[in-house]
């Protein structure tokens, strides 16, 4: 499903309706995690009926087209070599990664992205130096965020494996997924959007996904703010490449991270939790996104893991 071109106008439009949700107030740095109360929690703790958990994170991924700066792991010392450490050794290693990356999975803090010279809640640019974001950062979401997952399958609506890369996903399609899958998103969820981003790039090999992927509608954005949920997951980025926005090239980004204040979970993977939604007939799930401590952090690599 292709969509026309949108003008600058009418995003700037959309932005600022979408802006104008967001109501916790001038100091506010949660964003849409402020809709995950207490009680919202609690209830979550009773999607828990199978005693199964699974990982929404792919493998730390090496080379490829997608992926030109891949993460770096090496080994600092190996078990079987001398330690000045009394009495044993001990294996080490080491690890250096682009958190921002198009394969890799990972989460985006509200420090992340600037639209029209301000962060998300008019925070300044400036908060963000060369030694990290002393606003905005990840470690905003240091205590977790736990709540009440819920997967949308677009291709298994379509009937297909996966979206063509420059494909995007209505906000009709969401509703129709929810109603395919009978499930109902609530306010507080955490929505994971299966595109089929990671099992096009399994079964034809990766591609320059920053230049063409399937996403999300800018317009589908009004749903989730309506249907007020707190973050929001994909298998790509959740925006589309190329751009359905003239001047805007991550409208989703902009929208969700700086409009709304909703953080982003980049380039996940539901090929396991797919299969086992689809035999227990059930799509949601509790669901821990557990980011690094990293202060001043832009983003997180992240390993969300739902338990049925």
């Amino acid at each position: 499903m292709r969509g026309s071109r949108l003008s600058a106008a009418w995003f700037g439009a959309l932005h600022e309706r979408l802006r104008g949700r967001a109501r916790w107030g001038p100091d506010d740095r949660r964003g849409t995690l402020n809709h995950i109360t207490p009680a919202r929690l609690v209830a979550a703790a009773g999607e828990v009926q199978m005693g199964q958990s699974v990982t929404l994170a792919a493998p730390l991924a090496g080379s490829a087209p997608d992926n030109p700066e891949p993460g770096l792991r090496h080994m600092k010392h190996l078990p079987g070599e001398a330690s000045d450490v009394p009495g044993l050794s001990f294996a080490a290693d080491q690890l250096v990664m682009n958190v921002h990356g198009n394969a890799d999975s990972h989460i985006d803090a509200l420090c992340h992205v600037s639209y029209g010279q301000a962060l998300y809640n008019g925070v300044m640019p400036g908060a963000v130096t060369s030694q990290g974001a002393s606003e905005l950062s990840i470690d905003d979401a240091s205590d977790g965020i736990v709540g009440r997952g819920v997967l949308l399958d677009i291709p298994r609506l379509r009937g297909l494996p996966w979206l063509e890369p420059g494909d995007h996903v209505t906000a009709e399609e969401l509703a129709s997924a929810e109603a395919a899958q009978r499930v109902q998103l609530r306010p507080g969820d955490l929505l994971f959007v299966r595109v089929g981003h990671r099992r096009r790039r399994s079964e034809l090999g990766p591609w320059d996904a920053a230049s063409s992927r399937a996403g999300l509608h800018p317009q589908a954005m009004e749903y989730l703010a309506e249907r007020e949920v707190a973050a929001l997951g994909s298998d790509g980025n959740s925006d589309t490449a190329p751009s359905l926005v003239e001047d805007v090239a991550f409208p989703v980004h902009v929208l969700a991270i700086n409009a709304m204040g909703m953080h982003l979970l980049d380039y996940l993977q539901f090929g396991d939790l797919a299969p086992l939604c689809e035999a227990a007939g059930r799509w949601s799930f509790l669901c821990v996104i557990a980011p690094l401590r990293l202060p001043g952090g832009t983003g997180s690599p992240i390993n969300p893991v739902a338990i049925m």
